[in-house]
């Protein structure tokens, strides 16, 4: 190895990366290889939104909490109000995450969010609004994910912000009252 060069960060999950990539290839490869081998819109249906389905999950209770340290859920509460909840590591722990990890989970969900609006846009050119129920469904669930996690890392920053301010202004109270005592 050559003395000079940078030592290259690898991925602290490998695991983690490869599933979380596998579901959201697998959804994708089926669909567009399913019309050249399968002539069942059923079969076609289920399995795609079967593994899109199982992509939501792993995304949303798997490696959102072991790649970037997030997780999000939505509640209904008892004025029938829907209630998103947030949860995050503490800064600290979020500025250890792995940066390549982190860099795969969003990449990753936006470049399939891109390639379902790409397919529902050939399904619309060739007006098959069978298929483009197939690309909707699979799309939402991604969407889904996406706006959870951003959601997330914007409640995130926000505690961040909320926490730097607290601790500044006890700091400075602090030192207004020891200044105070000793006179």
């Amino acid at each position: 190895m050559d003395p000079m060069q940078q030592p290259t960060e690898n991925y602290s999950n490998p695991n983690t990366c490869f599933f979380h990539v596998l579901f959201k290839g697998a959804a994708l490869a089926f669909y567009i290889l399913s019309a050249l081998f399968i002539n069942n819109f059923v079969i076609i249906f289920v399995v795609t939104v079967f593994l899109s389905a199982l992509d939501f999950w792993v995304v949303k209770n798997v490696s959102g909490r072991i790649l970037v340290g997030m997780r999000w859920w939505n509640e209904i509460d008892d004025l029938g109000e829907s209630v998103w909840k947030f949860e995050s590591l503490d800064q600290e722990s979020l500025a250890r995450m792995n940066k390549k990890d982190s860099w795969l989970f969003w990449w990753s969900l936006y470049l399939t969010a891109a390639a379902w609006i790409i397919l529902a846009i050939f399904s619309l050119i060739r007006l098959q609004a069978d298929y483009l129920l197939v690309v909707a469904v699979c799309l939402s669930l991604s969407l889904a994910n996406i706006i959870g996690f951003t959601k997330c890392r914007k409640d995130a920053k926000k505690q961040l912000q909320q926490f730097a301010t607290a601790t500044l202004a006890s700091q400075v109270s602090s030192s207004i009252q020891s200044a105070f005592s000793v006179v």
